[in-house]
């Protein structure tokens, strides 16, 4: 398996202490994993990266009403600081083009989020790196004339720059906007106690404000680096996870709710030792929230779960348990999808038959989910190692990328019912 740049922030390990920025965990023996039968699907890689053009692509990939794909990866292109790029649906073709390299200057460089259309149109991002050196959040526009080549790159615009007190290193979790157009994220490093921050992108004109919501750490059972992103119920309350801290350091599910220009937080739940949830959350219209633990070393719990609200309090409920034989078993680090049925559909990196991951959907039965293991990655041209979160079009089929395999560098992939 080939491994993936040494700027990655993979945190999949088994230790339990502060992952470096530089930390990379990239599975070189995996064992032979639960092996529940697949259901037939059509499984086709529409793009594999091969370094001008992108490499390790650790988000997954936004969808417009069209069809189209638009998403980024952590490395590659002419600086070597990541590209974004589009994917145009014509018929059963698929173009890619280019639509912006990252790393040229102090725009920013390793995007690991994804990217997500602003209120105004414009495509919204992080990258993990670049401009003062703790990373940066930017936008993405078409060019003002019209393009009549495949390489007419789009103007990115750094809306912020995080300098380290108020956030360091942006990590997989997209921009998430409120009605006014205000964005949201999560930091895994800095703030106050350095143990990252939930932050709140405010524009004024054409230029942008950031105020720190909250700084991660202030309490001894307070959760700890967030990975990924937040998202907003009807009342505007923030809901994400932390990596590690909680109650039991497996990290946690926190509420942030505001009041009186301030907001505070709750820790709704907290994982046992090991869970380490790196996924973040979906919300569905009743306000349920789900999502994943990754599930760290053989002792660690990898499993989907759902939190729904009862009265003052939370009500987590396991929808399903990963087996988790040895250290390298990994479940979901990207996010979960829910269609229209209510089916959840999500990605494991490291499980599977073939120990390169598996893409799964859980369906609801009354009180259960039955489990159905959809396609599992060989690790050769389909790629292998999936953390990026899944997306559906209209259609119900099901879009994702892995960051490494196929021809090492990744691939995006898309799986019709």
């Amino acid at each position: 398996m080939a491994s993936p740049a040494p700027t990655s922030t993979l945190v999949l390990r088994s230790s339990k202490s502060r992952t470096s920025i530089l930390t990379t965990a990239i599975l070189c023996a995996l064992t032979l994993m639960f092996a529940l039968p697949a259901r037939a699907q059509t499984f086709t890689v529409l793009h594999t990266f091969g370094g001008s053009d992108g490499e390790y692509p650790y988000t997954g990939v936004t969808i417009t009403s069209g069809g189209n794909l638009y998403g980024t990866t952590s490395r590659g292109g002419t600086y070597q600081g990541g590209v974004a790029y589009e994917l145009k649906h014509s018929g059963s073709v698929w173009s890619f083009m280019l639509l912006y390299q990252f790393g040229n200057g102090s725009d920013g460089s390793s995007p690991y989020a994804s990217l997500v259309f602003g209120p105004d149109g414009a495509l919204y991002g992080t990258t993990a790196l670049g401009g003062s050196g703790n990373g940066t959040a930017f936008n993405l526009q078409p060019p003002a004339a019209v393009c009549k080549t495949t390489r007419c790159l789009w103007h990115e615009s750094t809306i912020w720059s995080f300098q380290g007190s108020d956030g360091s290193l942006p990590a997989y979790g997209a921009l998430a906007f409120d009605q006014q157009g205000n964005g949201y994220g999560t930091t895994q490093y800095g703030g106050t106690n350095n143990k990252g921050t939930v932050y709140k992108l405010t524009r004024q004109g054409q230029q942008w404000t950031e105020t720190v919501l909250y700084s991660f750490g202030s309490t001894a059972t307070d959760g700890y680096y967030p990975l990924h992103n937040v998202v907003l119920d009807h009342a505007g309350n923030l809901y994400g996870t932390t990596y590690q801290g909680g109650a039991n350091g497996g990290g946690a599910v926190f509420q942030l709710v505001p009041a009186g220009g301030s907001w505070t937080e709750n820790i709704i739940t907290s994982f046992p030792a090991g869970a380490e949830p790196q996924a973040g959350l979906i919300i569905d219209a009743s306000g349920n929230l789900y999502g994943a633990t990754t599930g760290i070393g053989a002792s660690g719990t990898s499993e989907v779960f759902e939190l729904s609200p009862s009265g003052n309090s939370w009500q987590r409920t396991s929808v399903h348990a990963f087996p988790t034989t040895s250290q390298f078993n990994f479940g979901p680090v990207g996010n979960l999808v829910m269609d229209h049925n209510g089916n959840l559909y999500g990605a494991t990196y490291s499980l599977g038959v073939h120990g390169k991951g598996n893409i799964f959907e859980l369906t609801p039965s009354g009180n259960s989910w039955t489990y159905i293991d959809l396609y599992d990655f060989r690790g050769g041209s389909d790629g292998g190692g999936p953390i990026g979160d899944l997306n559906l079009d209209a259609s119900g089929n099901v879009y994702g990328t892995t960051q490494n395999d196929g021809t090492g560098l990744g691939v995006v992939w898309e799986l019709a019912p």
